[in-house]
């Protein structure tokens, strides 16, 4: 093989790599899995997964005193021992206790239990706010990336409409001022384009951070977007964070009950230990009138009323906080009741302003059709005083770029009442309907 072959060999093999590397960059992405990608990847969720475990060891650790804990140790001297130690000399030992009775205890393992329950509706609930975040960030790139489309061609048709302008300015047909007007009207859409543009990035930055895949690879793939479902404001289901509230406020003032209970309400242990003494390397049995047996075993159950101080600070400390826990599970319980009523009110708001846009687009597509129908055939009004004029190659542009700017009105108003949907769909708890669409999409 030449050099040149050998060369052109690689620059196809290099060419071909790259083609397949930029049509990586950017491949169609269902909403589905944007939103299972979101999920794992959040860092609300992995943070409320960490809670889970901690909570799920917590009740463990609550429930674990009741389970004997062995002990072992060994106490063989190292050097002789002179004189009377006051422990008798053993060369290992061995202790078993746990505690029997407590109805202090039994409330810290119900608050141990109601704090699990709380961060597992926490967990539940960061995921459903998750969702709705890479969901509505999904259905507003595909909308938007249709309006840029859609502003493109108007770019392209006020292109036009410059040109058209130049030509009858120069030929005194038209004012400078139209020139201008029509160069103002190139510019207010090239505007237009660029703010679409900004915001197409800024909605792919954020799906790459929900989703944690490279930055513009996510297409969306309008097929896989599922109609939002219609819910009722007067078939609400509490929010898994309202839940988490409520648990929360339940569990801790299953602790203040606890920390208040363990000063007057006795506690039952049981204890168990063995030694096995020795007389090596020590004169203990000077000391007593018998011989140190080499084996010693005892037990007992310990019946105990502590009364501490300390305990009764602790008891209004948790106290101040079930007060606390408890306020603000209502706090949040209102704030979504009018989150409901004020999502209700714009959701019809938004769905009259999104039929008005729809007519308008319908509208001024109709009088495209009309005015390519003219240009093609003409008005039917003949000549002569009175008779309409026959549209101009201006007019066709301007009701082209009026089309386009309808057709984006309406896009924009679908996006406002998509959110709206979706955020009434939180707030009333059904978000689990949307993801078992998402889901059932194939």
């Amino acid at each position: 093989m030449t050099i040149a072959a050998h060369c052109t060999s690689r620059l196809v093999f290099a060419a071909g790599l790259l083609g397949f590397a930029s049509a990586a960059l950017s491949a169609q992405v269902s909403l589905g899995t944007v939103v299972d990608l979101a999920q794992k990847n959040s860092t609300a969720v992995r943070i409320s997964e960490a809670d889970v475990g901690k909570t799920q060891a917590v009740l463990s650790e609550s429930k674990d005193v009741f389970v004997p804990s062995l002990t072992f140790s060994s106490g063989l001297p190292v050097f002789p021992e002179t004189g009377f130690t006051g422990t008798p000399p053993s060369i290992w030992a061995a202790s078993v206790s746990s505690l029997v009775f407590s109805i202090p205890q039994k409330r810290y393992i119900d608050a141990a239990r109601q704090s699990l329950n709380a961060a597992l509706s926490g967990l539940k609930d960061a995921r459903e706010q998750v969702a709705l975040e890479a969901s509505t960030a999904y259905i507003e790139l595909d909308m938007v990336n249709q309006e840029l489309d859609a502003a493109k061609q108007q770019e392209g048709f006020a292109g036009r409409l410059v040109d058209i302008e130049q030509q009858r300015a120069e030929a005194g047909v038209d004012s400078l001022s139209e020139l201008l007007n029509a160069r103002l009207t190139a510019a207010n859409v090239k505007l237009a384009r660029v703010h679409l543009e900004s915001r197409a990035a800024r909605l792919s930055k954020q799906l790459a951070t929900l989703t944690g895949l490279p930055l513009g690879s996510i297409s969306p793939d309008h097929a896989s977007i599922p109609e939002i479902p219609q819910v009722r404001a007067d078939h609400p289901q509490t929010l898994a964070g309202i839940t988490a509230a409520r648990l929360v406020a339940r569990a801790k003032q299953s602790q203040a009950k606890a920390d208040r209970e363990i000063n007057f309400l006795p506690q039952l242990s049981f204890g168990a230990q063995y030694n096995r003494n020795t007389t090596l390397l020590n004169e203990v049995n000077s000391f007593f009138a018998r011989p140190l047996p080499p084996n010693n075993f005892s037990s007992g159950i310990a019946i105990s009323v502590p009364f501490d101080l300390g305990h009764y600070a602790k008891h209004r400390e948790s106290a101040a906080d079930a007060l606390r826990a408890t306020v603000e599970a209502e706090q949040a319980e209102h704030q979504n009741d009018v989150q409901i009523v004020e999502l209700t009110g714009s959701l019809k708001e938004l769905d009259a302003q999104a039929e008005v846009a729809s007519l308008k687009q319908q509208i001024a597509g109709e009088q495209l059709k009309t005015v390519l129908t003219e240009l093609e055939v003409g008005n039917g009004g003949g000549a002569g005083p009175g008779v309409p004029a026959q549209p101009s190659p201006k007019e066709e542009q301007l009701s082209r770029i009026n089309e386009r700017q309808k057709l984006q009105d309406s896009l924009d108003a679908g996006i406002e009442l998509s959110k709206a949907r979706l955020g009434l769909l939180r707030a009333l708890g059904h978000m689990q309907d949307w993801l078992q669409l998402l889901r059932a999409k194939p």
